[in-house]
Parts: C-alpha cells; structure tokens; sequence
C-alpha cells in the first residue's frame, strides 16, 4: 500500500510538471481541457470518500492514482488557458492587416551597445480604418541614438505599421529565439525606427512594478555615484540588484568560463544570504523571547520581500522569495519535516501561477540546484571529518597556543571542506542543464567557486549595507542645516570605498581563474533532451543506489547507460553520411558552409573575415550540434579546398566601359556546381550551367541574361548582403521567368545535398 499523504507535493509537482510538459510538445492542437480534468477531479473525489466510507487498499490506491493523474490534467489545462495566442482577439487573428497599434511598455529595457529592447502588450489595433481591442505581446527594438529616450515601465506608444511573428531559427542548430519568447506569450517582433512611434502617456499594467523598478533604479543611482571604475560598478549593480546593462562582454565571457555566472543575477543566493544574516541577527539578540518563531517568520518575509521589491521584482529573484517564503513560513509553523515537500509546496506554487515557467533555465537550475544541496551535500561532506582529525590531535600537556591553533585549523578547513562539499553537491544536479541549454562545462568551477562565493557574499552585505547607510544618511540630512551633508557622506563613501575593493577583488579572481585555467572548460558538447533525461535519470538511479544498496537500481543505471551510449551512436551515424552545401543568413554578410559528415568548411565570399560573434551564435551551434571533429575558415577563398575558377567576360577586360562586369565565381563540390555574383553579368560571359546561384551584394542582374548563362533550371539564393527592397524587386522577376528562390534573411539558410550525396 502506497502512503499517498507522506511527503504529497514531492509527487503532485512532478505530476503538475509531466501535465505542462505534455501540453508545450503535444497539446498545441487540444481542445479545451477544463470539463475532462474537471470530471477527473470529481471521480477521484468520489473514489476518496468511497475510501473513508469502506478503507480497502484497492480504494486508496485508485483514488491516489487518478489524483495524480487530475494532477496532470490540471498542469496541462493551465498551460492552455495561459496560453494568449488562444484568445479570439489575439494579435494573430489579424496578421498583416494591422495599419498601427496601441501597446503599453510592459518590462525594463534592456539597454545594448546601440538599442533598446523591451516587450509591449498590445492594447489595440487599427484595421481598416477602425479600432479593434486586441491582445499579444511584441518583442521590439529602436535605435539607441540622440534624440531617443530610454523606454520606460507603463509607457503608452502608438506604433505606425503591424509587427511581425517571430522569425523561427535561421540556421542550423541556431537557439530558437522565437520558441523562448513564446513561453513569455510574445509572438511578434518589430524593429521601430525613431519617426514610427510616438509616446501617448503613462499608465502601469501594474502600479506596484512601476514603483519597484522606479526604486530599483535610485538605489542604482547610489552605485553610480560612488563606484567609479566602469567594470566594478557594473558588476556591484547586477550583484546587489541584478541590473546588468553595464556588464561588457569580456567580463560576461569571464564569468561563463569559470562557471560563475550566477552571481551576476539577483536570485537565490542573494535572498538565502540576506535571510541567513537577518536570522543570525534576530536569534542573537532576540532567540529567548517569547513567540520568538512566530514573530521572526514575519520579520523574514518582510525583509525578503522588501528587497524582492527593491531590485525591481525580476522572476529570478521573486522565483527565489517564494521559494524562501514558503520555507520560512513551514518552519514557522513546525511543518519543516522534509525540505523536499516544501520545495515541492514552492515549485508547485510557481507553476500554477506561471505554467511557463516550467521551460524556464533559471527556475530548473534553481530548485535543481536546492534539491542537490539539500540531498548530496551532508553525504560528501561525510566522507571527510576534518575537526575530528584535528582534535584527536590536541593533546592536554601543549601549550594553549598550540592547542588553539589545532582548534582554529580544524574548525577553518572544516568550512573549506563544507564549501567544496556544497560546490559539488550543486554541479551534481545541474550540469546536465549546463551541457544542454550552454554546451560547455568548467572543471575550475570548485576554484572559482570555493573563493568566489564567500567574496561575493562578503559583497553584497557590504553592498546592502551602503545603500542602508546612504539612506539613513539621506533621511538624517533632511533634518539638518545644508552644510552637514558633506559629514552625512562620510560614512557612505567609506562603505562605498570598501564596497568597491571588494567588487575589484571579486572580479580580478574570476580574471586569474579565467586565464589560467582557461584550458579547464569542455566545450562544444551537444545534448538532446532526450539525452539529457537520460543523464538525470543516470544520476538519480546513482544516488539511489548510494543511498539503498539495491541491485534494481544498478540494472535501471545500466540500462539507462545503454540507452544514452545507443542514442550518441544512433546520432553518429546519422550525421556521418551527410553532406550539405548551406548559404547561412548572417545579417549583412556573406557566408558558406561545404559539409561532410562530421568535417565542415566554411568561406565568406567577402575579404572580411566573420567575427567572433558572428562564429558563435551562427556558425557554432550547427557545428556543436553534428559534433564536428575539423572545420576552417576561409576569407576570399583563399586556402579553400573547393575547386573554384572565375568564369571569363570579355566586357569586365574592356578598360572603356564604364560599369565593367564583376567576376563571377564558379565552385564544383561533390558535383554541385554554384555561382557567385556580386556586380554585374552580361550576355558575353561564357555560358556554364550551375545548380545554385548566389546574388551577392545586391548584384545587377537580368532573370533573361542569368538564364542565358546559368541556365534556367538553377536555384536563385539571396544571401543576407542583399537588402530588402533588392530581394522583393528581383524575387518576383525572377519567379516570373520561372526560377526557384529563396530569401535566407526572411527563410532561413539555404541547404542542399550535393548530387553525389544522393547516389
């Protein structure tokens, strides 16, 4: 028999999960689900009061397991009802008929090196001439340039033109930008230009945000003013309030090397530790009172939710106040029995609330990481008694100091271990999410860590604690004569000084760490989900046998090992025999790819070589993805292993015209024939007949001309150095005279399997 009321949520939460996960890969075309999960609640109700009634086990089980299976329902009838683009008067329903619309701005931009991106909610739209309420979210872009203020919470913009759906991955294995703004119920997305909106007002969707993120930027204002050096007062902001603006890339690239990017946003850690020190003060001067549980439970929750308003209310961090509040108020009220069910009691809280969050990296790194912490930590920090190996060293006859010094190292190395123990217990539960979703893991993380951690820390209490002074100083100055502010700023500067150190200390670490151990990361690993499963499935049936010493648990482990091993075969040879010309949509730039199997070439037409960015956010995750073992880059074609050639044109020899042909470029891989033209072509240029056609650069071309040199049958290809109003000229001139086009800016890469391949 099942004891269904032990320990509920550690099952209702992965029941409300497995529902929401259902729905987001195999619900979208459901319909309503409310009156079925409706019916199973009533049934498994029926089946509990038939349990009282008559307690037989065949009751008890049934009515717990179709309570899990409600469960399930549940999770996925909330993901439908929270999912907008159901809704009548969706954005959706009124595509590109839309002349202008009403939105409001609904979150704080996000201010990059030369835009400003925010979300708005549409309110509605004007189509046909009249005003239609609507609904939708749209991701939107406008110029950060002079003349153009920074978007604010609760503005109200009138937008001239309809925006966009979300662009679909680009290019192969790209991150799917438009799949994680629809678990933020936003669908679209528009560049604004300066003279397309207007701002008609100021009103919040919800006045208590507006205040927060008002009073999360004053409290920046306080780091700006004291925090000199650029690199420290950006990190001091995104450590204490998890505005992270500022941060330059080098810094962030740091960070991720060593595994110590979490400290740069206001979560968990952050919250854990204001409570931790606001416990420790309260049980110091206040822990014999009476009622002394009770009362300090709400001075918790006050503090916490307090800074969860001050920094702006981010998901991350109220994500990791809920978690807090729920603990604080089951210990509060002597329910503390597992720490699992609380969690649970969290997680199950924050889904109903936001079923997306489910698809969330920092709410699944979150509760992971807890979970881990809670369940591994004791048990490696068990292998190691470091006070006691230290304290059956202390002998009565030594001098004090000496016995002093044994105590001292004991009870020090003990925390040193604690920490490393702590360390390890977190990347246990979460590496599997690092090597999924970041494809790389630093094996320096415990360096990092193991120091970074106890500074940060140190920081963001010397970092709360000026921005208290500041305000004690501000209040007190409002009583006193003018000329007492300068002895008011004393203090706060002081704070600030020691603040800032801290942060320079904290930074020049991770630096250190990030070079000299720059060779301790694994990059470029590619997990499925199905192989992450797998992974978690691995550890989990690990740590139960660790725990149970059974024997099942080490066949399931086998098991799962054979299905991972056969999946990462299965993916080998399906890679293997593949091979693929690609022309990827790299805004404004040419770029090509020669595939076979695991072995990749790469050109760019133009003298200009890709930059690193370009590499890593187009290039990379195809690359990650094949698990490619040897690619080059070749700029001009220059050391390229395709054989290519220039076709001759008497016109481009002719010193008297004035506008002389380019050089068409000819490439024969695998017996794929592809052209490149960049200027112009004439009916003079020696006729060769090709597959693919690249227009490059806005190319001067006829569709009768490429058919008199190219040939009719060959597929035309815009690659992203064309511009817009190019592509839609020569799309449907070119379609006219009966060739096949593709657009990679608006349809993605190009790909195409070379003749040989098909053989």
């Amino acid at each position: 028999m099942i004891r269904w009321a032990t320990f509920p949520f550690v099952r209702y939460t992965p029941a409300l999960i497995a529902g929401i996960v259902g729905y987001l890969y195999l619900g979208t075309t459901w319909p309503e689900l409310w009156p079925a999960t409706l019916a199973l609640a009533l049934l498994s109700i029926g089946l509990l009061f038939a349990g009282v009634r008559q307690p037989r086990p065949v009751f008890t089980d049934a009515a717990g397991l179709l309570s899990l299976l409600t469960i399930v329902a549940l999770g996925a009838t909330l993901t439908q009802r929270a999912t907008d683009s159901r809704r009548a008067d969706h954005l959706f329903r009124f595509g590109d008929k839309v002349e202008s619309y009403q939105a409001v701005v609904d979150e704080a931009p996000v201010v990059r090196a030369a835009t400003y991106a925010t979300t708005l909610r549409v309110r509605a739209v004007r189509v046909g001439g009249r005003w239609w309420q609507a609904t939708g979210g749209v991701r939107v872009s406008l110029p950060r340039v002079a003349g153009i203020a920074e978007p604010a919470y609760g503005e109200v913009w009138l937008i001239r033109g309809h925006p966009d759906p979300s662009k679909p991955p680009l290019n192969p294995g790209e991150f799917d930008y438009a799949r994680y703004l629809e678990y933020r119920q936003v669908y679209h997305q528009q560049y604004i230009h300066p003279d397309q909106y207007c701002r008609l007002g100021l009103a919040p969707p919800h006045l208590l945000v507006a205040f927060s993120l008002r009073a999360a930027k004053v409290l920046d204002g306080v780091f700006r003013q004291y925090i000199h050096a650029k690199r420290e007062y950006a990190i001091a902001s995104a450590l204490v309030l998890g505005i992270k603006d500022d941060v330059d890339l080098a810094t962030k690239q740091a960070y991720t090397a060593t595994g110590t990017t979490h400290i740069m946003a206001v979560s968990g850690l952050q919250v854990g530790l204001l409570f931790a020190a606001m416990s420790w003060v309260l049980r110091k001067l206040f822990g014999r009172l009476k009622g002394f549980a009770l009362w300090s439970a709400l001075v918790g929750l006050a503090v916490i939710w307090s800074y969860a308003f001050l920094t702006g209310l981010s998901a991350s961090v109220l994500r990791a106040t809920v978690m807090f509040t729920v603990i604080i108020v089951g210990r509060a009220l002597g329910r503390q029995d597992s720490i699992f069910n609380t969690l649970g009691v969290a997680a199950f809280a924050l889904l109903v609330w936001n079923p997306f969050l489910v698809a969330d990296v920092g709410f699944q790194l979150s509760f992971l990481a807890v979970l881990s912490i809670v369940y591994v930590q004791p048990r490696i920090a068990q292998w190691l008694d470091v006070e006691a190996y230290f304290y059956v060293r202390r002998r009565p006859w030594q001098p004090k100091a000496v016995q002093w010094l044994w105590k001292a190292g004991g009870w020090s190395l003990d925390k040193v271990w604690q920490a490393v123990a702590l360390s390890l217990a977190a990347q246990v539960a979460t590496f599997g999410l690092g090597l999924y979703y970041f494809h790389q893991f630093p094996f320096s993380f415990l360096f990092s860590n193991l120091v970074a951690v106890p500074i940060s820390s140190g920081a963001v209490y010397v970092g709360l604690a000026l921005l208290a002074v500041k305000g004690i100083a501000v209040a007190i100055g409002l009583l006193l004569p003018a000329g007492a502010a300068w002895w008011l700023d004393l203090l706060p500067r002081a704070v600030a000084q020691l603040f800032e150190r801290m942060v320079w200390a904290f930074n020049e670490y991770i630096f250190l760490i990030s070079r000299y151990f720059s060779n301790w990361v694994v990059r470029d690993i590619h997990l499925s989900a199905l192989q992450t499963a797998l992974l978690f499935g691995m550890i989990a049936a690990g740590l139960a046998w660790l725990s149970t010493r059974r024997l099942g648990w080490l066949r399931g482990l086998a098991l799962l090992l054979l299905g991972y091993v056969g999946s990462r075969v299965a993916e080998a040879r399906a890679v293997a025999p593949t091979e693929e010309f690609i022309v990827y949509s790299i805004p404004r730039r040419s770029a090509v790819g020669f595939w076979q199997g695991a072995v990749a070439e790469f050109v760019t037409p133009d003298s200009l070589p890709l930059t690193e960015t370009e590499r890593t956010y187009r290039l990379l995750p195809g690359i990650i993805r094949r698990a490619a073992r040897r690619t080059a880059y070749c700029v001009g074609w220059r050391g390229c292993t395709v054989p290519v050639q220039r076709l001759s044109d008497p016109d481009s020899a002719n010193q008297r015209r004035y506008f002389r042909p380019g050089p068409v470029v000819l490439a024969r891989w695998r017996g794929l024939r592809v052209a490149f033209v960049s200027n112009r072509i004439s009916a003079a240029t020696q006729p060769t007949p090709v597959d693919v056609l690249v227009l490059r650069r806005n190319a001067r071309v006829k569709p009768e001309t490429v058919a008199a040199v190219f040939g009719p049958q060959a597929r035309v290809v815009f690659d992203s150095s064309c511009k817009i109003w190019y592509v839609a000229r020569q799309d449907s001139l070119m379609r006219a005279q009966g060739f096949q086009t593709w657009d990679v800016t608006a349809r993605g890469a190009f790909i195409c399997a070379p003749p040989l391949a098909t053989r």
